[in-house]
This record gives C-alpha cells, structure tokens and sequence, in this order.
C-alpha cells in the first residue's frame, strides 16, 4: 500500500472505521471513516455505492478466517457487482487498478439501467 501513497492520496479515500484509522496512520492521509463493519459501516460503505459516490473498491480480507459480519460483506461485495464498480480483493487486483492509467483522469463507468428489472410485473403469493 505504501508504494502507492502518492496516487492515493490525491483521491478521497473512505473505510469502515478500524480500517480507516490504520490506513491513515500508515500513510499520513486523510480518510474519511464510516462505522467498524460489524456495526454498519459495511452498509454505510453499500449505500454509498448505490448512491454513486465510491468509484472503486478495495477490500482486503483472509480467505483462511471466517468473517464475522460475513453476510454483511457479500453483500457490499455484491453491490460493486450490481453498480459496475472495480473491486480488488487481493493485492495484485488492487495494483493493476491503482495501476490503470484511468487513476489519472475522468472515467465514466457505465451504470447498468434496472428499468425492466424495476418495472417488472409482481406476482401475489409467489
């Protein structure tokens, strides 16, 4: 993480709580900090997401321990899926992303349309 100091902190970095303290004091950068994960940071960070405010997500974690807000995870994972969002979840992903000439200037993801999906015919009892 700390060969890429200089790219990160030009952009405004946000983490669940924890995170977020340890990212700032290895760096010396500014981040802005939501809630610990197990305590709805993990939702906040979601909701962000959905909201067009996080372009990329980088989110390390231990595929040899079991989360304990693992549910919460996924489905901040899944959100990145849903929204078109570059998500690393290991070093080498997270490199070729900070990497990409596309940290250097404007990039306009494309953002799936859900009209259909929303507009869709619901069936009672099912």
């Amino acid at each position: 993480m700390k060969k890429h100091k200089d790219i990160l902190s030009q952009h405004q970095l946000i983490a669940t709580g924890t995170t977020g303290k340890l990212i700032s004091d290895f760096l010396g950068v500014n981040v802005k900090r939501v809630m610990s994960g197990p305590l709805g940071g993990d939702q906040q960070l979601g909701s962000m997401i959905a909201e067009g405010e996080i372009d990329i997500v980088i989110f390390f974690w231990d595929p040899m321990e079991a989360q304990p807000h693992d549910s919460d995870v996924k489905a901040l994972l899944r959100l990145c899926v849903v929204w078109n969002i570059p998500m690393a979840c290991d070093a080498a992903t997270a490199d070729f992303i900070i990497s990409s000439p596309f940290m250097h200037s404007e990039y306009e993801a494309e953002v799936p349309d859900y009209t259909n999906y929303l507009n869709r015919k619901v069936v009672k009892g099912i």
